[in-house]
């Protein structure tokens, strides 16, 4: 059994690195703030894949994500990681997400723990449904919606969308060009 702890990007309010911790730890109580990142997978039509998030992840398990997410490694390149989540979690190579922007959240789920992040939002359009391949462990299903059918669920029903979801969804809209 690896006992080795998982440790995670630990980050000061500008997003510069303050060290690492073990992921657990950092998801305690109100959370200790740490480097995440969302990536928002589109496909040829420009619908978003959203994910239901596996049964077996402690915070927000069964919850819908704006595809993936997933915590940085001290050192580690930041664009780099998330292309390699995309494939670790998705079966998708190619393509590049590209960073949109950043925002700080914290929200705590039950009493079982809190996300406490500054979460970069990465974009990667144009992937065929036929290239997805489901890590079962990370992603339980998936399903495709255009941005305003996104937006309509997100006011009638968040209670099922994961919260930096919803943050990222909402700035992200609120970016997009009038008239799309």
């Amino acid at each position: 059994m690896d006992t080795k702890p998982d440790l995670i990007l630990l980050v000061d309010e500008q997003g510069r690195p303050a060290g690492e911790e073990d992921k657990w730890k950092c998801h305690e109580g109100e959370g200790l703030l740490h480097g995440a990142f969302l990536v928002m997978v589109f496909d040829p039509a420009g619908r978003l894949m959203l994910a239901r998030r596996s049964a077996q992840k402690p915070l927000w398990p069964d919850y819908w994500d704006g595809t993936l997410a997933s915590h940085y490694r001290l050192g580690a390149d930041r664009d780099a990681t998330a292309r390699e989540r995309v494939f670790d979690e998705i079966g998708v190579r190619n393509g590049i997400p590209h960073r949109l922007f950043d925002f700080r959240y914290q929200a705590a789920y039950r009493d079982i723990g809190s996300e406490n992040e500054l979460c970069d939002l990465y974009v990667l359009d144009g992937v065929p449904r036929e290239a997805v391949s489901l890590r079962p462990e990370e992603i339980s299903e998936c399903r495709y919606l255009p941005l305003d059918e996104a937006e309509a669920e997100a006011a009638s029903a968040p209670g099922g969308l994961t919260p930096w979801f919803l943050i990222a969804l909402r700035m992200l809209l609120d970016r997009r060009p009038k008239g799309l």
